[in-house]
């Protein structure tokens, strides 16, 4: 703490204008999250967190924050985005207030609650920008530590771009891998496995990582005793630490109230972390958190009076001016004229964003008032009509919901008229606006979405019948699409020396190096994080999650980063990470698991494609790598070893996404599945076609999107029987299947028995192929179900077989 004036660590000659403006950004950062809290207690805004009692130390990390570089962060960084130009009081507050202008809030278009912030990465047309030229930073989740896995593919980008120099417009993404990724996370968060997985692999990997750990002592109420061994991070992660002839990381601990060691901290890391290529980590302590955790609570209930009076004494800002006053930089006078001019500016900028929020909805809100008052008296209860009106005339700052409840209730009260039409299409254009606004950039929209890849059939040489193993083929087809696209690579448990556990990739680290074909440690969360970075970076990363059992280790990651990227971003950024993975009829509880309802339901955002054999597979890839789209694709376990006719136009076949294949045509039943399962029902659907039943086989082939043109419906316009076969769970992937196919494609008016699923046991296989077949759906399985159905259809033909 300053308390003399007798501190000259930095000269007024060198640094007054550089320090004033820090000050300057500090005040006016802190003032919005003053105000932004009064506006959350007067409910014009629904939750706000804001990042007073950082300011410092986000400062001083901005200045060495260059174009090109990366943030992955926590959502208290406020002053951080105000420090490099790319956060303005006003634009903060249209987040908090949840503006559906992307132009007005342009760190989601209101999809976010305050505090998460975004850079653009992408044009209108859903192309690159060139991430060189700005300041950069990923999107903002708010799952506490699952920005770390990001940050790791963001630094990594950074030595993969250093390394190899062959890639398609380098230059648009990285200065020779010059650029640093910057990550900051709550101290409490510390305690999540995601961050020391991050640092165990950033520190393997050696990559330009500099994490900032805000340490305040308290997680929401809990205090760090409760949270960390020896309530002190850095005193932990000392193993971590780099020595001579080891990797890891170098270690810098910091008084986040000392704005001069703030600076050598961080030009020492920076230096560091951008010439030698070193994660670093500032371990920041001694911050305060004025205004307690958010605006949903109040720190006074958990924090004593001693330590509430300490957060006065040491508030980075009251230390900040205390140190400027005591070298002469600003008198006191200055110093309350620069915090005078703030409060105005952000009282200002608040106004203003308030404003550009409520009037076109206030304008909204007169355009129905005046509808119904005019057509009221044409309804069948004009009283109700024009009450529904007036009560909505008498809210002073609607929302929307409100507007179209009105109109909504007031609907109902009209019979076929003019005034009701009238009544219909303000309903339809309005409700259309907010669901764009709401609803809309889940999926790329662009021209590279992943219903652009048309189909490209494999090609053989029909002199050469020799047939090859499955994982020959999609080895081959990995070596063409690495030598088609130098920015491609794949890293994932054994993928590399050995070329995975089926020997998909054999061969090929040794041909194309380390860099690109790559062993990992065993931390499916930071391989999901690798790729995730990486992907935002114009990479086009493969990570590969060893067998579909282990996506378990990265669900979250998945879900709530990668899933909802193009939705939280409003479209301006994009990862078009592929997951390769495998699975599906493995015997045994642990490497037999097909959980696919649990995935296609907490990944919608990311396409998932289910191949039957390794020439579908293969195809998806090829697709997927002309695309900008993120994808799952589950290769068959047990088909590496089956023998598949062998490609000619290997890198070049595409297999089509979202389209249904028939691989079987008849006229009495469809059967439905995908994946290994359908070996299954083909030797049923034969077994069942000598004894008359025609059995209609149709491969689905993608569960995310699904049968886009609705082929499965024109199969049961001819057959009226539908028979879903899947080794998920009951109420799994065979519920999202029959829900798509019953209400989305509106089969039930075609059919002419109930529609059936065949699913597996609700519980996993016990060991050995006793367990698999008592436990998912067999051969003979398969035959009964379908047959019962024919036999319900026509008992005299087809009797009871019980």
């Amino acid at each position: 703490m300053i308390k003399e004036k007798n501190n000259t660590a930095l000269t007024f000659e060198d640094f007054k204008t550089e320090v004033l403006n820090d000050y300057t950004v500090a005040i006016t950062s802190r003032e919005c999250s003053l105000l932004g809290r009064k506006e959350v207690l007067t409910g014009k805004a629904k939750f706000g967190i804001f990042s007073d009692g950082k300011e410092l130390p986000q400062i001083t990390m901005a200045k060495f924050f260059k174009n090109g570089d990366f943030r992955s962060g926590y959502y208290r960084d406020q002053t951080f985005m105000m420090a490099i130009g790319e956060l303005t009081p006003e634009q903060l507050f249209a987040g908090l207030y949840g503006n559906t202008d992307i132009n007005e809030e342009p760190m989601s278009a209101g999809r976010q609650m305050g505090g998460h912030f975004v850079t653009h990465s992408l044009n209108e047309d859903g192309s690159w920008k060139n991430l060189v030229q700005q300041k950069n930073s990923s999107s903002d989740i708010s799952p506490t530590a699952a920005q770390m896995p990001r940050l790791l593919g963001l630094a990594q980008a950074s030595k993969i771009y250093r390394h190899i120099t062959n890639i398609p417009n380098q230059e648009n993404f990285s200065n020779q891998g010059n650029e640093i990724a910057w990550g900051t996370i709550g101290n409490a968060s510390t305690s999540e496995g995601l961050f020391f997985e991050t640092i165990n692999a950033a520190g393997v990997l050696q990559v330009p990582m500099v994490i900032s750990i805000w340490d305040d002592e308290y997680g929401i109420s809990v205090h760090a005793k409760h949270q960390t061994t020896k309530e002190d991070i850095s005193e932990i992660l000392k193993g971590f630490q780099i020595e001579s002839g080891t990797n890891g990381l170098e270690l810098i601990k910091v008084k986040g109230w000392d704005y001069s060691d703030l600076v050598t901290a961080y030009e020492k890391a920076e230096t560091i972390a951008r010439e030698k290529h070193i994660p670093v980590v500032i371990h920041v302590e001694q911050l305060t958190q004025p205004q307690g955790h958010s605006s949903s609570g109040s720190h006074e209930r958990y924090k004593s009076k001693q330590r509430l009076d300490w957060e006065k004494e040491y508030d980075c800002i009251r230390q900040m001016r205390l140190w400027m006053i005591a070298i002469n930089i600003a008198s006191p006078d200055e110093l309350d004229a620069i915090d005078a001019k703030a409060k105005k500016e952000v009282l200002e900028a608040k106004k203003k964003a308030w404003t550009t929020f409520i009037t076109p909805i206030i304008k909204e809100q007169k355009e129905i008032v005046a509808l119904l008052e005019k057509i009221a008296a044409a309804s069948i209860n004009p009283k109700v009509v024009l009450a529904h009106a007036k009560k909505l005339q008498g809210i002073k700052e609607p929302l929307k919901k409100e507007i179209l409840v009105a109109a909504r209730k007031s609907l109902r009260l009209f019979a076929p008229s003019t005034e009701k039409s009238e009544l219909i299409a303000w309903i339809k254009a309005f409700t259309k606006k907010y669901q764009i606004a709401f609803n809309s950039k889940l999926y790329s929209e662009s021209a590279q979405n992943v219903l652009s890849a048309k189909e490209v059939a494999p090609e053989y040489d029909e002199e050469n019948t020799l047939d090859s193993d499955g994982r020959m083929i999609i080895r081959d087809n990995f070596d063409a699409i690495f030598a088609k696209y130098p920015e491609a690579l794949i890293f994932g448990e054994d993928s590399g020396k050995i070329g995975d556990v089926n020997q998909g990739l054999e061969g090929l680290q040794e041909k194309f190096g380390e860099m690109r074909v790559a062993d990992t440690g065993i931390r499916e969360a930071t391989i999901i994080g690798q790729g995730i970075g990486m992907a935002l970076r114009g990479l086009r990363p493969i990570a590969e999650i060893q067998y579909l059992d282990y996506m378990l280790y990265a669900i979250q990651i998945l879900s709530d980063d990668l899933a909802s990227l193009q939705y939280r971003t409003f479209g301006k950024q994009k990862a078009p990470l592929i997951i390769r993975t495998r699975g599906h009829r493995l015997e045994g509880i642990w490497h037999s698991g097909s959980p696919m309802g649990m995935i296609i339901n907490a990944v919608r955002g990311i396409h998932v494609l289910v191949p039957r054999d390794m020439t579908k597979a293969a195809g998806f890839y090829n697709s997927l790598m002309e695309c900008d789209e993120p994808a799952i694709v589950i290769e068959c376990l047990n088909g590496y070893r089956l023998k598949e006719k062998t490609p000619t136009n290997y890198g070049e076949f595409k297999t089509p996404i979202g389209v249904v294949e028939t691989i079987k045509e008849g006229t009495d039943i469809t059967l439905v599945s995908y994946g290994s399962t359908l070996r299954l029902v083909m030797e049923a659907a034969k077994e069942l076609e000598e004894i008359g039943i025609g059995c209609e086989v149709i491969d689905i082939q993608s569960l995310i999107p699904f049968d886009v043109h609705h082929d499965i419906v024109k199969s049961i316009m001819k057959t009226n029987r539908l028979l879903i076969i899947d080794e998920d769970v009951p109420g799994g992937a065979s519920a999202y299947i029959l829900q798509q196919i019953i209400e989305d494609q509106n089969a039930y008016q075609y059919l002419d028995s109930k529609p059936q699923t065949l699913s597996a046991k609700a519980h996993r296989p016990a060991y050995g192929t006793d367990g698999d077949y008592f436990s998912k759906p067999s051969i003979e399985d398969i035959y009964e179900k379908a047959y019962a159905l024919m036999h319900e259809a026509n008992p005299t033909k087809y009797p009871s077989i019980y």
